[in-house]
């Protein structure tokens, strides 16, 4: 009875992951697609693509469009059984590196533009200067080399038409596994991650510091010393953008946190656990999370467009 039980159990857990692979993935593949490809209109307009802090929202939504549609294709095709990077190698090791690379640099980005938040925030004139469209550029061309340096490995580890494995193209040793799975906890999502809310924090530092100090407050906002009252349109609007940035960050890190940690601990879970002998029920359920935790890192990257829209204030939606 109880092995019958549990045969019931695994094919219905199964049922599930199929259907979620059928249509929730739909549902996201075209949630996150269009929601990118609307921030890479607003983000370029010139009143925005000018920021340091914008370059790197921009550069994350076309990393993010990418990492959608090549990852969340073959799920989609996987409910039909018809995804071939299952069975191509060729396929299953080009697709795996565009989409871990691309995920990379979209959480590095967010990292670097809390970076650039902290920078601007500070009272030291000195890092200020750092927030730089020409360093927001530098940094973006050192995360995207970096970042396809740290997979290349990929292209070795990773083959199709694996059996005993989460998904049928993954990587075909335990060595792989455990350095790819460890990579991505790690460096992909845990690092970024913990850069957000060090440096968010600092930020929220700095920003009450500037309030409490008038001095530096009025030296921030260059205001005029013979009319406190008057600040320049320009740079009233400049100022507003980035207390948008700034707000809009803030949210977004919150979100990716509860989107993305699940399948940190997820791929923990699966490293510490990977000698151990399991009953076919607990590969079953193993492989359900991974499937559940792994559309919601999908759901996180297809986000931002919604995140700038609901809570960004007027200064997103009036230039969409």
């Amino acid at each position: 009875m109880s092995n019958v039980s549990n045969t019931n159990l695994a094919e219905t857990l199964d049922l599930i992951s199929i259907q979620f692979n059928r249509y929730f993935s739909i549902f996201i593949f075209l949630f996150g697609t269009i929601g990118n490809l609307l921030n890479c209109l607003v983000l370029s307009r010139p009143s925005l693509r000018s920021n340091p802090c914008t370059f790197y929202f921009l550069i994350s939504s076309i990393a993010n469009i990418i990492s959608i549609t090549c990852g969340l294709t073959s799920r989609i095709l996987s409910g039909w059984n018809m995804d071939l990077t299952s069975t191509n190698a060729f396929l299953c090791k080009f697709r795996a590196f565009i989409m871990l690379v691309s995920r990379s640099i979209a959480f590095w980005l967010i990292a670097l533009a809390t970076v650039d938040r902290w920078l601007l925030s500070s009272y030291r004139h000195q890092r200020r200067q750092y927030s730089s469209l020409k360093n927001a550029q530098q940094g973006t061309i050192a995360i995207i080399i970096l970042s396809s340096f740290l997979y290349c490995q990929v292209l070795y580890c990773y083959d199709a038409n694996m059996i005993l494995a989460p998904l049928r193209c993954y990587g075909k040793t335990i060595t792989c596994r455990l350095v790819t799975d460890l990579t991505y906890a790690l460096v992909t999502i845990l690092c970024p991650l913990l850069i957000m809310c060090i440096f968010g924090l600092m930020t929220i530092s700095n920003i009450g510091r500037i309030h409490s100090n008038k001095s530096t407050q009025s030296k921030l906002l260059d205001i005029n010393d013979k009319n406190k009252k008057t600040i320049k349109p320009k740079k009233q609007k400049r100022k507003r953008i980035d207390r948008y940035l700034r707000h809009v960050l803030f949210v977004q890190i919150i979100f990716l946190t509860i989107l993305t940690i699940p399948q940190v601990i997820e791929k923990l879970y699966t490293t510490l656990t990977m000698n151990q002998t399991k009953s076919s029920l607990n590969v079953t359920i193993d492989n359900f999370i991974y499937n559940i935790v792994l559309l919601l890192t999908y759901l996180a990257s297809g986000m931002p467009f919604y995140i700038y829209t609901l809570s960004g204030g007027n200064t997103f939606r009036n230039a969409l």
